[in-house]
């Protein structure tokens, strides 16, 4: 069996759905396929613990929802009823002795909570917001939405004013030489260096600390999806299916059908056919795109050295999904009452060795005894995700895919998991003596391994689809041959985290990738580039 379409989309995570949001509106004949049985891959809410208990069990923190051109252009709120919660205390790290540091969206209010500590850090970190916003808002965010230039090309542009020559100059340095620059007390540079390297940056690692100014700003500007995170990708869906597009999940792809070098569509394991008439767009990782499915016979052999060569994250995400009989009181709140109104937790480091120790544990496959997590909790926020005067909670801790003492497999010991489990919630304990293991009504414990058994392209349990480093970002993401969400295959485009921007739910792959997808085959924007967008490039950024 053959059926035709205009533009095939191979997965429905958030990029995949954006691209296809974008191209059915504009009238393409879309079809989306999709492995697993449900769209919207990390936009995922689910009862993973008891009945009423709404569990983001992947994609929380939305990051990008005041620069994303997805939210308003496709009526996320005005048609779909799509809103988002912006809590005032974005972050909060206790500490044993009951002090705190509070990350608020109100700079000052940041300030006097970092100066308990230091003065001068407080001073510096309103210094660093200022810069930090000016970035984002002249240089960083724009650049999410356009294809990124070859470092040379944008390493011009930024000589070319005092704002880049900064930006530039910060990428030449480590995040923790930014952060230690900056502040001078343990706690303070111990939080600092955790909101911006806990996302997948090397704290050692130089080359690719733009990165640095967008988490730092990122930190305070974190929006929780009301009624869980997958009512956003359901906007997605429903904004497809009104232009007509077609979403067929639980698809085993066999393969890309080729011609001549070039992509004709896509096999499922019955043997249909999908044929694209225009375009084919893969939104899941290299290896599955061109090694599995287009096949190496039709690739230069260099192509393919390029995509064995792809490097993975060091690092995945061990998290514990938890049905509380109560929310948390922290013990740090007695000082200060708006602890308990954080939206992003960071427990267990008390100091800077701790951080950093974890970060070289996790590169040699430990899991170190004292480690560290984010939490949170965010039924307080949003009371829909939660039964009345209860909460629930979601425990994420950085962990290694392949461990030292087992490998992989030993994320299937039964008894290695409980004792994680048992430590975590003792950890939380700690912090909010209150949550006791009988507050706990149910937990739920996902591995790395189970993250990359769920999602496919989620390779080694890595959130990101690959690892970020100076030779596999910007221009070279995942390889200069695939930037402009072009690929050496005619009629076969690349839109997932694999291609700039990167991870995380930011719409920037998916975006640019409909944009690319649009020019080349002359299809009529019905969208128009975002106002800060054409200001950047007035102003030589992009």
């Amino acid at each position: 069996m053959t059926k035709h379409y205009d533009i095939i989309i191979i997965g429905s995570g958030p990029n995949g759905l954006a691209a296809g949001a974008y191209l059915s509106k504009a009238g393409q004949k879309v079809l989306i396929l999709e492995k697993r049985f449900e769209a919207g891959g990390g936009l995922a809410t689910e009862q993973v613990t008891l009945p009423d208990f709404f569990h983001n069990t992947h994609a929380m923190f939305h990051m990008m929802v005041d620069y994303a051109p997805v939210y308003e252009d496709l009526e996320f709120e005005k048609r779909w009823e799509v809103t988002h919660i912006f809590p005032e205390v974005q972050s909060a790290m206790p500490l044993p002795d009951g002090r705190s540091i509070c990350l608020y969206q109100d700079v000052e209010k940041t300030c006097v909570s970092i100066a308990q500590f230091s003065q001068k850090d407080a001073n510096s970190y309103r210094d660093m917001h200022k810069k930090y916003d000016e970035m984002m808002k002249e240089i960083l965010g724009p650049q999410t939405y356009v294809p990124m230039e070859p470092a040379p090309i944008m390493a011009a542009k930024m000589e070319e004013t005092d704002l880049g020559r900064e930006l530039s100059e910060l990428s030449e340095k480590t995040p923790q030489e930014i952060v230690y620059e900056l502040y001078e007390n343990e706690h303070v540079r111990t939080m600092m260096l955790y909101q911006c390297c806990h996302w997948a940056l090397d704290y050692q690692q130089s080359g690719v600390s733009y990165m640095v100014p967008i988490y730092l700003n990122r930190m305070v500007n974190y929006r929780l999806a009301a009624g869980g995170s997958h009512r956003v990708s359901n906007a997605l869906c429903k904004s497809i299916f009104d232009s007509q597009g077609l979403i067929l999940t639980s698809v085993d792809i066999r393969k890309i059908i080729m011609e001549n070098g070039e992509a004709k569509g896509v096999e499922i394991h019955d043997g249909t056919q999908y044929i694209a008439d225009k375009a084919i767009i893969s939104t899941i990782d290299p290896h599955q795109t061109f090694l599995d499915y287009v096949g190496e016979e039709n690739l230069e052999s260099d192509f393919t050295d390029m995509i064995k060569a792809y490097q993975w994250e060091k690092w995945s995400l061990l998290q514990l999904q938890m049905a509380l009989a109560e929310p948390p009181d922290f013990t740090a709140a007695q000082n200060n009452p708006d602890v308990n109104k954080a939206f992003l937790y960071v427990l267990g480091y008390d100091n800077i060795d701790i951080l950093t120790g974890q970060f070289d544990a996790i590169a040699e496959g430990k899991m170190p005894d004292n480690a560290g997590c984010n939490i949170c909790f965010p039924s307080v926020h949003d009371p829909f995700q939660a039964p009345p005067g209860m909460a629930n909670a979601t425990m994420s801790q950085m962990a290694p895919y392949d461990l030292a003492d087992g490998g992989k497999d030993k994320w299937l010991n039964h008894k290695f998991k409980k004792e994680i489990v048992e430590k975590q919630i003792t950890l939380l304990q700690k912090y909010a003596p209150n949550i006791t293991r009988d507050k706990v009504l149910y937990d739920y414990l996902a591995t790395p391994a189970d993250i990359q058994n769920k999602f496919a392209n989620m390779v080694k349990g890595g959130y990101k689809q690959g690892a970020y480093h100076p030779l596999q970002m910007g221009y070279l993401r995942p390889n200069q041959d695939c930037s402009h969400y072009r690929t050496p295959v005619k009629n076969l485009y690349v839109g997932g985290a694999s291609v700039a921007p990167g991870g995380m739910v930011i719409w920037g792959p998916g975006y640019n990738c409909a944009n690319a997808v649009a020019e080349d085959y002359s299809i009529e924007k019905w969208w128009k580039e975002p106002e800060y967008v054409t200001k950047a490039r007035e102003k030589g950024y992009i």
